[in-house]
């Protein structure tokens, strides 16, 4: 089974891909000839993801699944949710991101966050959803190198390292992206044993 895979973000596609089994291949926007930045306008990861899926399909005519990812910091009300990429401007710097996410959480004792994925699949012309959470807490400073996003400043639960502390395959241990990724893995063998 090919899928393409609706994004630009590589490190999105080594994730997934690390978790696929042989019998699914993902083909990345890159190696379908497209060259586009999908909008991103809704207010939910669902819809965000949706329309990544739909605006790939509407070009490929090919079966694909996008996601969405949000982090949700509980002291600031769920900030910065679907603008995660886009929470300190348009241009999408993740320092800057992380250093206005330390600033607006000084103020608070409560330090839990969680990362949420929501993947849509577009398969023989049906939509399918599948969602991963990974809850954790915030660090006071960026600590680790590897990762990306927020991932120097998350110490999922369970464990006392921060993504980017871990390898992948360590991170795919906790990873919102893997569980998420996993029910639709679960899904699509079903199909083909089918």
């Amino acid at each position: 089974m090919k899928l393409i895979f609706a994004t630009n973000n590589q490190h999105k596609v080594d994730e997934i891909k690390a978790v696929l089994p042989p019998a699914i291949s993902i083909i990345t926007l890159k190696e379908a000839g497209i060259d586009v930045e999908i909008p991103e306008p809704f207010d939910t990861l669902k819809e965000n993801a949706a329309q990544k899926a739909h605006t790939i399909y509407a070009m490929t005519h090919t079966d694909c699944f996008s996601e969405d990812t949000g982090w949700e910091v509980d002291a600031l009300n769920g900030e910065p949710g679907v603008r995660s990429a886009r929470y300190a401007g348009e241009d999408r710097q993740f320092d800057n991101n992380i250093d206005k996410l330390l600033a607006n959480l000084k103020p608070y004792s409560n330090r839990s966050a969680q990362f949420k994925t929501v993947i849509c699949l577009l398969l023989n012309n049906k939509e399918y959803y599948f969602e991963g959470i990974c809850r954790g807490r915030i660090t006071t400073e960026s600590v680790g190198t590897g990762g990306f996003g927020y991932d120097a400043v998350f110490i999922p639960e369970g464990a006392t390292q921060t993504f980017a502390q871990m390898s992948l395959s360590e991170k795919n241990l906790y990873s919102h992206r893997r569980k998420a990724t996993d029910s639709l893995v679960t899904f699509l063998n079903d199909c083909i044993d089918k």
